[in-house]
């Protein structure tokens, strides 16, 4: 793997995969400002690679992440702290708006923040048993890393109310039949079905990914006409490509794609 910035992340590069880890193994993956930091460094590298058609976000070791460092939480109360109140924002933002679909495996605990981590990635792969789940009521505050904007866009706001207001642990089951997650796999599979569906969608045209995504995230921004015209602009910006005619000569000639991004 190759680390990034301070090292609190890594990026393990394959053929046309990328896997982004967080690597603080010994801390859990409790998040840092390095460590967030690291990892919108190697978002933007992954994203810039045009060679790269799907991205995991992984856990080094046995945790996908415990949240946020509780020593960093504790110096937020400090109003003479230096610590970087907009690089989460900042982190979630990359994620979103990198080009790529993003897998994350969520392996035995993703609570609070790095729950909130797993939000603007495309799928989520869970373990049976993992901790997943919005804690922040039961600290004093509520989720405010994207928590009550993005979650209810994914299971509908009555869902997303019972979740945050609860303050509970979601089962990876009832994750799964609400739509939150896509799939719950065995702990010790995480990782490599994690990798194994990123894999998957490297099989499909690199360009229709990216316009797809672009069109999904923009889904809930927009009016539906405005979105519907954005949708049929997206497509059309295909139209002329070397993959949009590979895919319908190799359907007619029955025979698989080679999509090129081109």
């Amino acid at each position: 793997m190759e680390p990034i910035g301070t090292g609190r992340a890594a990026i393990d590069w394959h053929d046309r995969r990328a896997d982004i880890y967080l690597s603080r193994p010994d801390k859990r993956n409790a998040m840092t400002v390095d460590l967030m930091t690291d990892l919108i460094a190697a978002f933007e590298q992954v994203d810039a690679d045009e060679d790269i058609r799907a991205v995991t976000l992984l856990g080094e070791g046995p945790v996908f992440s415990a949240g946020m460092d509780l020593t960093m939480m504790r110096e937020r109360v400090d109003p003479d702290a230096e610590i970087d109140r907009d690089v989460f924002p900042q982190l979630l933002e990359a994620i979103e708006e990198t080009r790529q679909p993003v897998v994350a495996g969520i392996k035995r605990a993703a609570p609070a923040g790095a729950f909130e981590l797993t939000l603007p990635c495309d799928l989520r792969v869970i373990g049976r048993e993992a901790k997943y789940g919005l804690l922040e009521t039961r600290l004093g505050t509520f989720p405010h890393g994207g928590g009550t904007q993005r979650l209810p866009r994914l299971v509908g706001l009555s869902k997303a109310k019972e979740i945050v207001l609860m303050g509970a642990f979601i089962d990876p089951e009832d994750a799964a039949d609400m739509g939150l997650v896509h799939e719950v796999v065995d702990t010790g599979t995480v990782d490599d079905r994690t990798k194994a569906l990123a894999d998957r969608l490297c099989e499909n045209a690199p360009l229709g990914l990216r316009n797809a995504k672009d069109a999904l995230n923009a889904a809930f921004e927009m009016p539906l006409e405005q979105g519907l015209a954005y949708e049929r602009q997206l497509a059309a910006e295909l139209d002329d490509t070397r993959d949009y005619r590979e895919g319908f000569e190799a359907r007619l000639e029955d025979r698989e794609p080679e999509f090129r991004g081109e």
